[in-house]
Order: C-alpha cells, then structure tokens, then sequence
C-alpha cells in the first residue's frame, strides 16, 4: 500500500476537442511534504489538482487523497482537505467576517485566533462585501481560510497569482506557521514564481504536456543536476558520444552543453580523463534547471533531443 497522502496513478484527461491536459500522469505526495508543481502555461497543473479535488473526472487513472477518491469521502476526512482554486470565487456579497464565521461552523479544528491573526497582518477589512475587495484581497481571504481550517492537506492552485512582493511574502510567512504547529501537514501547489518555490517547498515535480518529467526532493535533483560543457578537438561532436544520465543536450560545432543526472561520483571525474576533450561543469539552480527542462525547441541543426527527453529516458 502507497505512503502517499496524494496520489495520481496513470492519471489522464482530454477536453473537446481533443486537448489533451493530463496524460497518463504519476504523482506522489509524501506525508509532511511542501510540495510545488510546475510547469510551463498549458502543462496540465490546474487540471491535474482539479482531478485530485473530484472537479473533474479523469478518462484514465486514479486520483487518491487521504488514501481514497475525494468524492466518495465521508464528512470527517473531506473536511481534513482544502483547496484554493486559481480562480477561486468567493461569495460577493458576504464579508469577509461573515464568511470566517460560515467556515468556523464548518470545520471542526477551525482555529479562530490564527484567522483574526492572518487577517491582521495582511491589514484586510473584513467588513466590506468581498465584492469589492482586490482580486488579490480575495485570494488572501481564501488562503486564511483554507489555512485556519488546521486540515491534513492543502491544496492551493498558484496561490500567489496577482499579488504584489508584499502579500507574497505573508502568504509564505502564513504557509510557514501553518506548517510549524508540530502536525505532519502537507502542502500541494503550483506556481511560476520559482523564488517562493525554493523558499517553502521541500519537494518539486516538474510537469509538461500533461506528463511529469521529473519529481523528488528540492535538495536531492538541484544536488545532483549539473550542466557540463565538453569541448572537444577538432570541428564537431563525435557522431554517437553520450553522457550517462544525460536529459537534454544542444551541440555547436566542438562543443556538446548538457544537462545530466549524476546518479556516481565518478561519473564526472572519469569524463574529465577522458582524451581529446576538456570538460567544465557548473551546477543548477531551480530557475536554470526549470528552463533547461522546459525548454522545447532545439537549440541547433545538431541538436539529438527534438522530442522530449523523458521518451528519451524513460
């Protein structure tokens, strides 16, 4: 049985006509886990978490939650989930107060004194219809509620989408003592901003055209990703040389730029004795490595990965 809190197994959606968001998507979420799902626009990370949420159902696979499908769940394990929508609509005519106070009836852990607190800091008026507040003061009113509801698992789809440095920086803040509490809380969302990623999350999976093309702990893929650059003599890469581990490459003339998985700590050192070449290695940070990933054209006429580089690796 599967440790996972969540969990997506050969999971797949298309849309009329013929869009295919997810396709055949594996997802694993350990308990305790901060979790940031990206992706290019258009990768299938809102469909994948909607799917997860039973928003959607799926043409193929099996989206679990707490061990089973979200929509057949009883009351007690529905209200351990929340989920933050990227387009979340909040009823506009109710204040904020007034809804704090719905959803403190609704959730039996609801912790009144960390909402007032969010709210505090974030200096929201509560007292106004939540109509008229910000885009991005309505996506902070969801956040507190999601979050004051002290449940198992949140879900938040590209929480801090419109709002400015500030707001970020207490969404994160937020999302940091929420997990403190001493509970084993997990956190699943997704996000473009690289830099709130690297602050929170614990672990990373990278999705593209409905697939997840790499997932583990922040530390372990940034630790043992590297760009080599291996320049050899003479005018052009020697057809057939390949590195082991290696996902992406783009060749000018002598020189061959690749990303690589070091799977030994050898695996470096026995290239760099190699004759006839001389290697540079350099190592990733997430952004680099997101657009290394992600990027999708060839970068030359010798380029040997036009198709994505997990049908290369798989």
């Amino acid at each position: 049985m599967s440790d996972a809190v969540v969990e997506a197994i050969d999971l797949s959606k298309t849309f009329r006509p013929a869009v295919v968001a997810v396709n055949g998507l594996d997802l694993r979420v350990p308990r305790g886990a901060v979790y940031g799902l990206i992706g290019r626009n258009g990768a299938g990370k809102s469909t994948t978490l909607r799917l997860l949420m039973g928003l959607l159902r799926p043409d193929r696979g099996q989206a679990h939650v707490l061990g089973g499908d979200i929509k057949d769940a009883p009351r007690e394990i529905r209200q351990r989930i929340t989920y933050v929508s990227q387009e979340q609509q909040l009823p506009w005519r109710m204040t904020a107060d007034a809804l704090l106070v719905y959803f403190s009836q609704l959730y039996d852990r609801w912790d009144a004194a960390f909402a007032n607190d969010l709210v505090r800091r974030c200096d929201l008026d509560t007292t106004r219809p939540l109509g008229t507040l910000s885009g991005g003061d309505q996506r902070r009113v969801a956040a507190i509620l999601a979050l004051a509801a002290r449940p198992d698992v949140v879900v938040l789809d590209e929480p801090a989408a419109g709002l400015d440095p500030v707001s970020r920086r207490q969404l994160i803040e937020a999302m940091i003592e929420f997990l403190g509490d001493g509970g084993e809380r997990t956190v699943l969302f997704s996000t473009h901003i690289l830099a709130d990623l690297e602050r929170v999350a614990d672990h990373i999976g990278f999705m593209d055209r409905g697939r997840m093309m790499l997932s583990g702990p922040l530390d372990a893929l940034q630790g043992g990703m590297r760009r080599l650059q291996v320049i050899f003599e003479g005018d052009r890469v020697p057809a057939g040389f390949e590195i082991p581990g290696e996902l992406r490459r783009r060749t000018e003339g002598p020189v061959l730029t690749a990303v690589v998985r070091l799977t030994d700590p050898e695996q470096v050192p026995r290239l760099q004795a190699m004759s006839g070449l001389r290697v540079t290695e350099h190592s990733l940070g997430l952004e680099d490595l997101f657009l290394e990933l992600m990027e999708r054209e060839p970068h030359s006429a010798g380029d040997l990965q036009s198709s994505p580089w997990w049908q290369h690796n798989a």
